[in-house]
């Protein structure tokens, strides 16, 4: 009987969902419909996008925002690792100290701490090194030379994320099973080498996609510095409008521009996604554009087999 059955030809009918393709067209349609009215309107001036879409002033201010990013990033995970390994550490001051780091980054606005920083020279006139509760200084600078306003923002921007990373790292490291590092221990690993050499190479699946989306907002954050005047893409888009008033346009180029970047910050966060979920099922996504590819493989595939089989 089994075997009688394996012969039979079955026609394998696949579920159809009505559904999805009414809702996907309906969807098209809304976008189509969308870009078409933006195109036709001329409030847009779109004559004003080209001029500056190509603009000096764009690149220059580009420039600024990719090293903020790149910087405060930097800062933002070193110190954050710090801080979540402090956070983890039995040590009741090191855990007491992280923790209030952690909450008063956290608690307050990041606009808040980017005018803090900025405006610092009016609480501090001179940064001083020397013996504390003493007249003793060893060297002393201007604050408002030291930070500037590059500085400043780094400085918010950098500090605040390190809140936000620590977090992020502390759950990746929490996430790897306990008896790894014990079992480095039992080897005669020590602590430190443990945690650069076992824990965090495998908390970095979980990592990882956080870590990148923060990088992601983190390059729309500094458009926050503007209001420091740290000439970055926004600083300087908002120099122009202020001039000539053509405000939608110039925030059309801003747009373009940070769709951009950050879709090329996506690619290597895709990449790091897909080198560090080796061997974890859930760490492997199909991109978009494969799917519907392989969709329009399969239609076309079961298309063949249908006229074949006539």
């Amino acid at each position: 009987m089994t075997a009688a059955f394996q012969d039979e030809a079955l026609d394998v009918v696949p579920v159809r969902h009505y559904g999805r393709w009414v809702a996907a067209v309906a969807a098209v349609a809304a976008l189509v419909g969308l870009a078409g009215s933006l195109a036709k309107n001329d409030n847009l001036h779109w004559d004003v996008v080209g001029d500056y879409l190509w603009a000096g002033l764009i690149f220059d201010g580009m420039a600024t925002t990719l090293w903020l990013t790149a910087a405060a990033m930097a800062l933002g995970l070193s110190l954050g690792t710090v801080v979540a390994v402090m956070r983890l550490s039995s040590s009741p001051v090191l855990y007491g100290l992280s923790s209030l780091f952690v909450w008063a980054f956290r608690g307050t606005p990041l606009l808040v701490q980017i005018i803090f920083w900025g405006y610092a020279a009016a609480l501090y006139s001179q940064i001083k090194i020397g013996i504390p509760f003493t007249s003793i200084t060893f060297v002393s600078w201007d604050t408002n030379t030291v930070l500037t306003p590059a500085v400043a923002a780094l400085l918010a921007l950098g500090l605040n994320e390190a809140a936000y990373a620590s977090e992020i790292v502390r759950a990746g490291i929490q996430s790897v099973d306990p008896g790894q590092a014990e079992a480095a221990h039992s080897l005669g690993m020590r602590p430190a080498l443990t945690m650069r050499r076992i824990v965090l190479p495998q908390a970095m699946r979980v990592i990882i996609p956080p870590m990148g989306n923060e990088t992601i907002n983190m390059l729309k954050m500094t458009a926050l510095v503007s209001v420091i005047a740290a000439h970055d893409l926004m600083s300087n888009i908002q120099e122009v409008y202020a001039q000539n008033y053509q405000v939608i346009p110039l925030l059309v180029v801003a747009s373009c521009w940070y769709l951009a970047l950050v879709s090329l910050l996506s690619i290597p966060q895709a990449w790091l996604e897909r080198r560090y979920g080796r061997g974890a099922a859930r760490g492997h996504s199909t991109p978009t554009l494969r799917r519907l590819l392989g969709g329009a493989d399969t239609l076309w595939a079961r298309r063949t087999r249908k006229e074949a089989g006539r």
